[in-house]
């Protein structure tokens, strides 16, 4: 393993791998391949841009023909997939194409891996694939009921890698990863919405009562955790990758304002989201047989993440600013204001 192609790498859990992949193995190569849609941001690799072993091509994963002429340029070995259409939300009112990128797309990934026998083919998921989990914590072994077309994309493309490994004998390993929160994360995501809502007086719109259980994982680790099973990580194998813990979001949202000195009246409940998973919970054992464990606990991870918004407007107020982001911020939460439960 010394080339490896990181397909969605400018996009936040991305290019958070790149910079640890960067500084934790200076004899690697890093090739980021990106379509740059809205979430592709190559502010997001500034710090490495002129980093000789960093590479920037720009392309679809859709695209055969691209995938495999960046595979042949920079003579890749290994492909660690983070591209993907990600936002529930957005899922809802645009299924097509998460269709395409989440599970087309992975294909056109695997027949290049296959066909180019590269080494290593890495599939970065998500927690979501579960289901909502009421009780216990998900184990990999655990069936896929998914709920939105998001989740559905995602547990599309597990299959098809697993089938991969099957069918063709293609090394690969999965992750699957709970809520990530870290610097260069997308401000239409929970965390980064309501902190930069929260620094302009803005209210932070709270889905239904607010007390959907999440697990947060600081990206840092969610990035080391991926490093450790790409090294150390059995072939054909899932592992789930979070903290283990959960918390309420409503708790998180108050813990957010008091760290930027806002008061909770910022809070704003509106309708909930159609088929709003109410909890998710990983059991982490078998990643930790490997010697991972998470450095950051939820309120160290949410005290960083917080910081690094309030310290980094320059990259948050454009991206703000921008037409696409506002005609979503309007789509998806004016107009639906309720009554606070309880009150």
């Amino acid at each position: 393993m010394k080339n490896i192609l990181v397909t969605g790498g400018a996009g936040f859990i991305g290019s958070n791998f790149v910079h640890h992949m960067l500084r934790e193995h200076p004899n690697y190569t890093i090739v980021v391949y990106d379509k740059l849609t809205y979430a592709g941001n190559l502010d997001n690799l500034k710090d490495v841009a002129d980093d000789p072993r960093y590479a920037f091509v720009q392309g679809d994963i859709c695209d055969a023909a691209r995938v495999r002429e960046a595979i042949a340029d920079h003579q890749i070995d290994t492909i660690v997939n983070f591209a993907a259409e990600t936002h529930v939300d957005r899922s809802l009112s645009d299924a097509g194409s998460f269709v395409m990128t989440d599970v087309y797309g992975t294909f056109v990934l695997l027949e290049a891996a296959k066909d180019l026998k590269l080494e290593r083919y890495h599939q970065v998921s998500t927690d979501e694939v579960y289901g909502q989990v009421l009780e216990g914590a998900s184990v990999e072994t655990d069936r896929i009921e998914t709920r939105s077309p998001y989740s559905a994309s995602k547990a599309g493309g597990d299959l098809m890698v697993l089938a991969y490994y099957t069918s063709f004998g293609l090394p690969v390993t999965i992750t699957r990863g709970s809520n990530s929160i870290g610097p260069y994360q997308y401000p239409e995501k929970v965390v980064p919405l309501f902190v930069t809502n929260a620094l302009d007086d803005k209210p932070l719109p709270v889905y239904g009562d607010g007390l959907q259980m999440r697990d947060w994982q600081y990206v840092d680790d969610h990035c080391e955790g991926i490093d450790i099973i790409l090294h150390k990580g059995v072939l054909g194998e899932i592992y789930n990758l979070g903290t283990g813990v959960e918390t309420r979001n409503i708790d998180m949202m108050k813990k957010l304002l008091a760290i930027v000195g806002k008061p909770e009246s910022l809070l704003q409940y509106i309708t909930d989201r159609p088929g709003h998973d109410r909890r998710y919970a990983l059991n982490v054992d078998k990643v930790k047989a490997l010697g991972w464990r998470p450095r950051h606990d939820f309120d160290s991870a949410l005290e960083r993440t917080v910081r690094w918004y309030v310290d980094n407007e320059w990259w948050w107020r454009k991206i703000r600013s921008g037409e696409h982001y506002q005609n979503y911020y309007q789509q998806h939460y004016q107009g639906r204001e309720v009554t606070p439960p309880g009150a």
